[in-house]
């Protein structure tokens, strides 16, 4: 055990003492499970072995939008410490957690997210709680940091880098087989060394009544879609996240020990003109036997280049299939960048105290569009 964690969890400097998190039982009931296809990464490096995987992984990126990842490479151990250190952190009183909030006025993600918004007029507040941690580039170097983060800033800076590395760009390095653009296309526009709103987070749902859960899905019981490229979502066993698959059912995402869910996101679609697939879903209530189990969760988000133009890339299948736009073969028509659209997407989710029904409506930025809100 690190030194940065031993005086975390033993409570120096004020901080509450907590046990080393560790992952609840799953759910024994008899849940409709998605079936998800599963990407073995340990073949990456295998002759012809990136070209299987891609063959693997194209039903998933243009039809689903979810698969799992195995065998990257991250020892479980590390990624049990990464949940440690979030659990570490949601405990800290309020005036800690608050220190270095969320700009969502400016539509920036790195920092606190507190669970003080509304649910309409449900009386009921979010349960949800963020923190996102931003990749050590010289970018980001005056961001602040919470105290958790500080103290342990080597371990999580590098496996923020580690992921991306061992996970997010193989699967660029993938996609961009299928796409048949050159395997470092889709990587390059992504890449961790330059300026882009890439993010580790530590997220919880907190424990809330049946009550409370059933007044907040009554609100409003749509999915979602995420706003960036990439989401890795790492196991933590409580059920509840579902998604709406090609047939319109919605079906829950099982937990694969050791591994890692993935799905895309919009600014991906962009890329690629829907060819491949942002994938809706949600969060429900967890199963009865979990209810009382705060959902504590592991995930990084890939997000575009700061320099990354949100035109269709040059890909020949894409051509083909008749997905590449006549406009955005002109590389001199101005289109937003990957930043400015998904700061201008996190601004207009984000930056309110109430959460508003937005049924049959859609966000607009810069010729592209999403729908809010997804039955």
């Amino acid at each position: 055990m690190a030194p940065g964690l031993i005086e975390s969890v033993h409570g120096t400097s004020n901080t509450p003492s907590v046990k080393p998190w560790s992952r609840p039982e799953p759910t024994r009931e008899d849940l409709n499970w998605a079936p998800l296809a599963t990407i073995d990464l340990s073949r990456f490096d295998e002759p012809g072995g990136k070209q299987e995987l891609a063959k693997k992984l194209y039903d998933a990126l243009t039809r689903v939008g979810f698969w799992v990842v195995t065998n990257t490479g991250i020892e479980d151990e590390r990624v049990l410490r990464q949940f440690n250190f979030g659990n570490q952190f949601f405990k800290e009183s309020l005036e800690e957690k608050r220190r270095f909030p969320c700009n969502f006025a400016e539509g920036e993600y790195f920092g606190y997210r507190e669970n003080s918004r509304w649910i309409g007029d449900t009386g009921v507040k979010e349960n949800v709680e963020m923190l996102n941690i931003h990749k050590d580039i010289p970018a980001w170097k005056n961001v602040g940091k919470h105290r958790i983060v500080e103290e342990n800033w080597d371990e999580i800076r590098q496996f923020h880098r580690e992921v991306w590395d061992k996970v997010a760009r193989k699967l660029y390095v993938l996609m961009s087989i299928i796409l048949e653009l050159p395997e470092n296309y889709l990587a390059d526009a992504h890449a961790y060394d330059e300026v882009s709103d890439d993010h580790l987070r530590y997220m919880i749902y907190n424990v809330r009544s049946q009550e409370d859960w059933d007044k907040a899905q009554a609100y409003s019981k749509g999915g979602h879609t995420d706003f960036g490229s990439l989401t890795l979502l790492f196991s933590q066993h409580v059920a509840g996240l579902q998604i709406r698959t090609p047939e319109g059912e919605w079906k829950y995402v099982k937990p694969v020990e050791g591994g890692i869910t993935c799905n895309a996101a919009d600014t991906l679609t962009f890329l690629t003109n829907g060819f491949i697939k942002s994938t809706v879903h949600r969060v429900v209530t967890p199963p009865k036997d979990q209810i009382n189990i705060d959902r504590l969760g592991l995930l990084y988000f890939s997000r575009p280049g700061n320099d990354t133009p949100m035109r269709t890339v040059p890909s020949p299948l894409l051509d083909r299939l008749g997905l590449v736009p006549e406009e955005h073969k002109d590389l001199s028509r101005p289109v937003p960048t990957g930043t400015e659209y998904v700061r201008a997407r996190v601004k207009d989710v984000h930056h309110k105290t109430v959460l508003d029904k937005r049924d049959g409506t859609s966000f607009k930025f810069g010729g592209l569009a999403v729908q809010n809100h997804y039955e």
